[in-house]
């Protein structure tokens, strides 16, 4: 009798599993809430298939503990999580989620904008003082204010068409760039340099990859039209947190909407601050985010901008066909191909 396929699938929610044996019925299937690393790797040095989520570090050492492995279902769009280099030299096939969460995130993106410039978050805190005085939470209208897109992909252009909804004008930032799209959805592309010089509102949708680390620099940021608005639901390190304090410190920008941020790891265990490697400068990223929660013109929500029922079950069923695909032998979604 053939011996089943063995997977191992971490940083899963209870209500998964059954999902999942249910979808996976030909597959030995051990579910683990709990984070693929070093410490947890062992227990899986049989499989040949694993899954995880974004906070699971595929780092090379995991990799060395997990021998037998040869396909990684990435429950997500972003993968920069995953040694891609290593997995190539071994021959590992890995598949992501590329399209589960284009409106998700999108919404998001306009709850941090209107928090921003309806000031919902401050009168939130007031109200629920019993403090209802109007002083300071005067806003703004989003009608013909210029909205900045970095990344013009799935999501950014769903973030675009809300925009346009809104009555905004839209600039657009990408490497690919496809005409028709801007014709029909009414944005325009240029370069960085005018997005950041001419938006009121900077929203940052691309992937990120070595070639973006810190994109948003004190350099860049010193270019951004005073008092626009950031937001980020990308990944944090495309943002220098320490310039982005600064450009809040002299007001270049006016407030930021951050569901990403560096050091965002760091802050959901803070108890293992002094014990990771490289503790100085964690401390060091956990005291910017600390700056940053105590500015009013600051909204920061815990990287849940894909968190909707739908889009969790769009990602789950996505990452069951990967699975299946690969084990049928015509794997799909592959990334760095």
């Amino acid at each position: 009798m053939a011996q089943l396929p063995i997977a191992h699938l971490f940083d899963l929610e209870g209500w998964e599993e059954p999902h999942l044996q249910e979808g996976l019925p030909g597959v030995a299937l051990h579910c683990n809430t709990a984070r693929l690393e070093l410490a947890t790797a062992s227990a899986a040095a049989d499989a040949e298939v694993i899954s995880v989520f974004i906070h699971s570090p595929v780092s090379p050492e995991v990799l060395a503990a997990l021998p037998r492995l040869r396909f990684i279902a990435a429950r997500s769009t972003g993968f920069d999580n995953i040694d891609l280099e290593t997995c190539h030299a071994r021959g590992i096939t890995v598949s992501n989620v590329p399209n589960y969460g284009e409106n998700t995130v999108a919404e998001h993106t306009f709850g941090l904008i209107l928090a921003l410039s309806r000031n919902l978050h401050r009168a939130y805190v007031r109200t629920a003082r019993g403090d209802f005085s109007l002083a300071g939470l005067r806003g703004f209208d989003l009608k013909d204010k210029t909205l900045g897109v970095i990344g013009a992909g799935s999501i950014g252009l769903h973030v675009i068409r809300i925009a346009r909804g809104f009555g905004m004008q839209v600039l657009a930032n990408d490497i690919r760039q496809t005409r028709l799209l801007a014709d029909v959805l009414g944005f325009r592309y240029v370069n960085l340099d005018e997005l950041l010089s001419r938006s009121d509102v900077i929203s940052l949708h691309l992937p990120y990859s070595p070639a973006v680390h810190h994109l948003l620099d004190r350099e860049r940021l010193s270019r951004v039209k005073r008092g626009a608005l950031l937001i980020n639901t990308a990944r944090g390190p495309v943002v220098d947190t320490q310039a982005l304090l600064w450009a809040l410190d002299e007001r270049i920008l006016g407030g930021a909407g951050l569901d990403v941020f560096e050091g965002e790891d760091v802050m959901e265990h803070e108890e293992r601050l002094l014990a990771a490697e490289g503790a100085e400068e964690h401390l060091r990223a956990a005291m910017r985010v600390h700056l940053l929660q105590r500015r009013e013109n600051v909204v920061l929500t815990p990287h849940i901008a894909f968190n909707s029922h739908e889009a969790v079950r769009r990602i789950l069923d996505t990452s069951i066909e990967n699975i299946r695909a690969f084990l049928r032998g015509s794997p799909q979604n592959v990334v760095g191909a």
